[in-house]
């Protein structure tokens, strides 16, 4: 047992004037991941003399990775000056900048990424469907396939994957059309909209109960003559751009896999490829 550590009660630790356990990030500062439940006065001890220490470093932003068995740690981290930055299913993430000047701490994520998911077959149908919630439910009106892109999901592998979920239909990606953004969209945060082009893979529709009150084939002249077509600027903009794309007219962005030069991941380019002065593998 160290000279700063005393027994365990109920499986705590109890510790003091010891630096919190951190890794430092890419940018001067620090992140501490508290994984030892832990007294919150022996906690606060602790976190006054890591400030010492890091202000000797010269560090800048703290990032306190708190998971939910450490709940007895917000409060007097928040005394102490943190502040929320954001919470996900297992953690609540607190910060602190160091210096006098302004903080470059980035903001939490401030965009929610949607897709719609434009699903043509050869017989000029376009796949819809009919909502049991939201905006539309209720009101007869026929919509493309939407949903949410989850953490690590790549664009045109959610609009896959909503199809699937919501129809049955099997399809294969082949362009983002267009996108749109929106803001105070949820809970303040703004809303970027991908609506994406795939061909069908298979035709029978097994629609999704829990979300989804009817999915068909409908002939697309149908789907473009509903009367909302003509009242909302998406549903009209989204109907014109597929005219132009059965007429041939128009072009989409396709994918490209790339690795990025800052940390080497894969990821995906979209380009028109097609309009191109030279050709792209």
């Amino acid at each position: 047992m160290s000279g700063h550590e005393a027994p365990l009660n109920n499986g705590v630790a109890h510790k003091s004037d010891e630096v919190l356990p951190f890794v430092e990030d890419d940018y001067g500062g620090v992140i501490v991941e508290m994984k030892t439940p832990m007294d919150p006065k022996c906690f606060v001890s602790s976190l006054r003399c890591s400030f010492a220490e890091w202000r000797l470093q010269g560090k800048k932003g703290i990032w306190l990775n708190l998971p939910l068995t450490h709940v007895n740690l917000v409060e007097p981290a928040v005394k102490e000056g943190f502040r929320y930055h954001h919470a996900e299913p297992t953690y609540l993430m607190l910060v602190y900048w160091i210096p006098e000047d302004v903080s470059t701490i980035p903001l939490n994520a401030s965009h929610r990424v949607r897709v719609g998911a434009v699903v043509l077959n050869q017989n000029e149908e376009i796949l819809v469907v009919q909502e049991k919630y939201g905006t539309l439910c209720g009101s007869d009106i026929w919509k493309i396939p939407t949903g949410i892109v989850d953490e690590g999901e790549d664009i045109f592998a959610a609009a896959i994957r909503e199809v699937k979920e919501e129809t049955g239909i099997d399809t294969e990606f082949l362009e983002i059309l267009a996108f749109c953004q929106t803001h105070e969209s949820f809970f303040a945060k703004s809303d970027l909209f991908f609506i994406c082009l795939l061909r069908p893979t298979s035709f029978d529709i097994q629609k999704q109960d829990l979300e989804i009150e009817a999915a068909q084939w409908m002939r697309f002249e149908d789907s473009a003559s509903q009367p909302i077509t003509h009242k909302n600027d998406l549903f009209e903009v989204i109907h014109k751009i597929c005219s132009m794309k059965m007429e041939k007219s128009y072009t989409g962005f396709s994918t490209k896999p790339i690795t990025t030069f800052f940390d080497d991941k894969l990821g995906y380019l979209y380009l028109n490829k097609q309009d191109m002065k030279y050709p792209i593998s």
